[in-house]
């Protein structure tokens, strides 16, 4: 058994929501161990000894049965999340100003072309980088200000969730991943 890091998709914002003890309840009756939410943010973090693509799908199955709701899940090892903070391209700008780093980790990686389409949108020095199944964004005037936040979409990046800087350190913190930030 070990840790797993749960992230969902869109999980309490635009209506979509799911209480963070009812998802401790879920886990648990899934036979999760020592389930744990991080706040109300989508993050949920348990220790299994299941694939991740097996996780998945039994956490996204079991979404929709509990809530009525189709909610992508993506799950990370303790290795994978420690390797995520480790390929972080802006390091300086994270120890800054880490609510302005967002790490969005995508389901099925980085779709071909959401780069360069980022990079287009990009103004006012943001910037974008993609590492492994990771776009890393760099939002100097915060997110919500972002021309790329308002108008990329899972049709055009593929399907991920984000974390900015602060709730990447927290989780890490949660699963037991040792980190040197």
């Amino acid at each position: 058994m070990t840790h797993r890091i749960i992230l969902f998709r869109g999980m309490n914002t635009g209506g979509v929501r799911a209480p963070v003890a009812e998802q401790r309840a879920m886990a648990e009756e899934m036979g999760l161990k020592n389930p744990r939410t991080l706040a109300a943010s989508g993050n949920l973090v348990v220790e299994s000894g299941k694939a991740t693509a097996a996780l998945e799908a039994d956490i996204e199955a079991a979404m929709e049965r509990r809530f009525g709701l189709k909610i992508a899940a993506m799950v990370r090892t303790p290795e994978q999340w420690a390797k995520v903070i480790a390929a972080n391209p802006f390091p300086a700008e994270a120890t800054a100003q880490p609510s302005k780093v967002v790490a969005m980790v995508m389901k099925d990686g980085v779709k071909d072309g959401a780069l360069d389409s980022c990079r287009a949108l990009a103004e006012g020095g943001e910037r974008v980088e993609a590492i492994d199944d990771v776009l890393w964004f760099w939002f100097p005037n915060g997110q919500g200000e972002s021309a790329i936040f308002k108008k990329a979409t899972p049709r055009m990046l593929g399907m991920g969730t984000g974390r900015n800087w602060n709730t990447v350190l927290k989780l890490a913190a949660l699963a037991g991943v040792e980190t040197t930030s």
